[in-house]
This record gives structure tokens, sequence and C-alpha cells, in this order.
């Protein structure tokens, strides 16, 4: 039992990394700022989960317990909002181009996430252990609901712009 939850935790912690690597690639490669910031605040968000993770695998090598206190103070944290996503910032995101990419590469990832934690709580028979891979996973599905708003509106922008409509 203690490998199986020390090793989803490791698959966490590695996932949230790649999230951030993404993220941090797009911010340092766009160069419009209000999109690298979209970007900076997400891979922000991923460190913090990835420390988050990180003081939840220390407590749970130590204890044999997730610490719960740990999990009601992070429950705010999240900077991300569908608000920062203005026409502007819509507009400058070209809907063919390198941050479109990323976005959809970012909604596989996020989905994945989701779908790890998810099967986890489904899994799992500790009520603590339950609770902190559903709360990790609607954690991601901010994200990844941000990304699919994002992605659909760019792509509605690709069809506009290219006369794409059927009608």
């Amino acid at each position: 039992m203690e490998n199986q939850v020390t090793d989803i935790l490791k698959q966490a912690i590695i996932m949230e990394n790649r999230g951030k690597s993404l993220y941090q690639m797009v911010a340092n490669q766009t160069p419009n700022d209000e999109v690298k910031n979209i970007f900076k605040t997400m891979a922000d968000e991923e460190q913090m989960h990835i420390e988050f993770l990180s003081k939840q695998f220390a407590h749970y090598k130590k204890n044999k317990t997730f610490d719960k206190n740990q999990l009601e103070a992070a429950a705010g944290e999240d900077a991300i909002a569908n608000s920062i996503l203005t026409e502007k910032i819509k507009k400058d995101i070209s809907g063919a181009g390198f941050e479109a990419a990323a976005i959809s590469a970012a909604i596989d990832m996020e989905s994945k996430s989701i779908e790890v934690y998810e099967q986890r709580a489904n899994d799992s028979d500790d009520p603590n252990e339950k609770e902190l891979y559903q709360w990790l996973a609607d954690w991601e599905k901010g994200h990844y609901q941000l990304l699919l708003d994002l992605n659909k509106q760019l792509t509605e922008k690709v069809w506009n712009d290219n006369n794409f409509w059927p009608f």
C-alpha cells in the first residue's frame, strides 16, 4: 500500500513538473506580454502544486498519513481565473501558431492528470487519500477548463478568419 501511494505521488510530481516546463517554455517564447503572463501564472501554479505534493509525500513517508491541514491551507491558492481571458489576449494568440499548439498539448497533459487523480480517488479505501486525490483532480479541472475555453475560442477565430463556417 505504501509503495502504491508514494508511487502515485511521485507520478503526480512528475506530471506537475512537465506542465510547469511546458508553461514556462511558452511564457519564455511568446512575444506577447499578456499571453506571457497567462502562461507564467500557470507555471507558477504548477510550482505550487509541486510544492504541495512534495510536502504531502514527505508527510506520508514519515507518518503514513496525509497532512489534512496543508490540504485546507492550499485550497484557495490558485490564481487562474477565466477573467484573464480578455478579448485582446484571444486576438493576440494565433489560432494556428505556437501558443495554440502549446495549449493543445497542455489540454492533453491536464486531462491525463485529472484521469490519474480521479482513478486513484476511486480506487482508494482511505477517506483522506480519496479526498486528497479528488481535490487534486478538481484543482486540475480549473486549468483544463481554462485551456479548453481558450482553445475553443481560438478555433472559432481561425474558422471566422478563414471563412470556414458553412453558413
